[in-house]
Formats: C-alpha cells, structure tokens, sequence
C-alpha cells in the first residue's frame, strides 16, 4: 500500500495528514484561516518527522484544488506541487464539493430512500455559492458551479428529497422547498479526503504538474495596490 500525503487549504480548517496502507497515521489541522500559510510548511514536517519518514518515501501527494478560499487554494496547490515535482511523484487532485458529498451520505446514510441528491454548497459571499449536486453514489446530477441562490433558483434545484452539506447552507434554510431538505452540520474529514485519493491513485488519475490549477469557479477580481 502506498504513503500519501494530504494537504486541504481550501477551506476555513486546513488539513496535513499523512497515511500508511490505506490509514490516516499523522493528522494536523488549523482553524486559523488566515495563517494556512504558515501553517502547512511546518504541519508536513511534523507529520513526517512523527512517522520518522523522509519525504521521498512518499508514493504521491493529494491537493484539494477547490473550490474554496482563493488564497488558500494558491498556497495548497504551491506546496503541493512543489514536493511532488521535487520527488517526481504523482499529484492528486481533490474536489471539495465531492468531499462534502461523500461525508453527508457518511453522516446520514439512512435520512431518506432513494432516490435522493445531495446539495454541496461553500459559502461565496453575498446570497451566492460554490455547489454541486450529487446522486447517492457521488456521481454529479449538477456540475460544480457558481450558484446566486434565491427562491426560483431554490425551487429549481430541489427536485427530490435532498441532503444539504457546507458552510453556504445557513443561505438557504429560510427558503421554502417542494421536497424534504434535510440540513447536515459537518466537514470532510481526512480519511474522506484519502479514501479518494486512493481511488484516484488506484485509477492513475493524475494531474498534470505543468498546467493544473486552482479551481475557482468564477474568475478572481483583484483590487491593484494604491
């Protein structure tokens, strides 16, 4: 079984995890979102160093590429990069959307008979979202998209009974729904994120060092310095 190393800064709590054989063995997370950046350097060698493992005995890297915080994901997807080219292993991306998805059908696998979808969403600011919606095996029904939710677009969306999982569902709980909407508090926990992975690693779906990117969704304003 292969050693992964995990790096999640896309959201609000960043990950560093490190497994052996299919297992979560070293875990690090910061709530502070602002110093992800100096977070991650640090957690990765700790992981490491816990383990007593050098960073060449890595088989490949796993980077969640969004959506998600715009800086987050620079820093992230930077340092991941970085090792897996210096060590020439494969670099896997993750989506966030997917993560929650597969948590929410973890955390209420009997909330409704199929068929159900589920409604991942990350808070965008304003009454707008990152989501995607998902069948109960985690397959799109919605492509991931930037979403400006009101209650047309609401009703629209909600086409059977639906799990709703993510930091921009507090944008929805005042509409009303045609089907029964059942609101999940809860993340994607790291061995969410290694159980993809290694699906990935196992398909050899790997990302191309040179041209992968951040996946943002809707293009990044920049104000200029004065």
């Amino acid at each position: 079984m292969a050693n992964l190393l995990i790096i999640d800064t896309a959201l609000e709590e960043a990950i560093v995890a490190l497994s052996k054989d299919g297992k979560i063995v070293a875990e690090l997370t910061n709530k502070e979102t602002h110093s992800h950046a100096s977070f991650i350097q640090v957690a990765i060698a700790n992981v490491l160093a816990e383990q007593q493992m050098t960073i060449s005995a890595l088989d490949a890297i796993a980077i969640t590429l969004g959506p998600g915080s715009y800086t987050g994901l620079r820093v992230g997807l930077a340092t991941a990069k970085g090792i897996a080219y210096s060590i020439q292993k494969p670099l896997i991306g993750l989506s966030t959307l997917s993560a929650l998805a597969t948590r929410a059908i973890q955390l209420a696998p009997n909330a409704f008979e199929p068929p159900f979808q589920v409604f991942a969403m990350i808070d965008a600011r304003r009454m707008e979202v990152f989501g995607a919606i998902y069948d109960p095996s985690c397959n799109p029904i919605l492509q991931e998209q930037a979403i400006v939710l009101d209650q047309a677009k609401w009703n629209s969306l909600i086409h059977q009974p639906t799990l709703c999982i993510g930091n921009g569902l507090a944008k929805t709980k005042d509409f009303t729904a045609p089907h029964p909407v059942n609101y999940l508090e809860g993340h994607y926990t790291s061995q969410v994120l290694l159980d993809m992975a290694m699906t990935k690693l196992n398909a050899a779906q790997f990302e191309d060092l040179a041209y992968v990117g951040p996946n943002y969704l809707k293009e990044v304003y920049i104000l200029p310095s004065k």
